[in-house]
């Protein structure tokens, strides 16, 4: 089998419990395409697609993502920390990244976009000049964050501490300074 794999699409394609071979994808559109619990370690992705997949429990140690798009996809419980961080870029649009951990990971000008963000650990990671557009993000963890030039002004249900977090030049809506003030248990009307 080639070590690489350029220009193919993979439709409808399930690849749950398998081990994908330490290979290149470069360029590749992945459409409704199952990889629950596969294990994609050591495989790098280059500027490839992947449209309405699932990516529960999958293991991704040394997984490199480079220009990569995820569209309505299911990434629950996902560990990208332990994926190849470089020259890591990705973007994620409409997907459910409910428990995924992004712990110690660089992730700087990420576009997360109308995300389900629910409580996804961020501890220590480096989110510099990502956005957060219409995200929620109830019970998400924020310890140790940089989070300078961050735009949360459509996100949601956020609770970062300023004190813990760096911040300087991170972009709020008004009704998002609630999310900064939590910790100190005032009423805000």
């Amino acid at each position: 089998m080639s070590n690489l794999a350029i220009n193919q699409t993979y439709e409808n394609q399930d690849f749950s419990g398998k081990r994908l071979p330490a290979r290149e994808y470069d360029n590749c559109i992945f459409i409704n395409c199952d990889f629950t619990e596969t294990n994609m370690s050591a495989v790098t992705f280059l500027e490839c697609t992947f449209d309405t997949c699932n990516f529960s429990s999958v293991m991704m140690k040394e997984t490199s993502y480079q220009e990569v798009l995820f569209t309505e996809c299911k990434m629950l419980g996902l560990d990208f920390s332990n994926c190849n961080d470089f020259m890591f870029s990705v973007k994620f649009y409409t997907c459910n990244l409910e428990y995924t951990s992004f712990s110690e990971f660089i992730l700087k000008n990420t576009v997360f976009n109308a995300c389900n963000l629910k409580e996804v650990d961020f501890t220590e990671a480096n989110l510099m000049g990502s956005i957060f557009n219409n995200c929620n993000m109830s019970h998400a963890i924020f310890e140790g964050t940089n989070l300078e030039k961050v735009d949360f002004r459509t996100a949601e249900n956020f609770i970062i501490d300023p004190e813990n977090n760096k911040l300087n030049k991170a972009k709020f809506s008004r009704s998002g300074l609630s999310g900064l003030l939590a910790k100190y248990n005032l009423i805000i009307e």
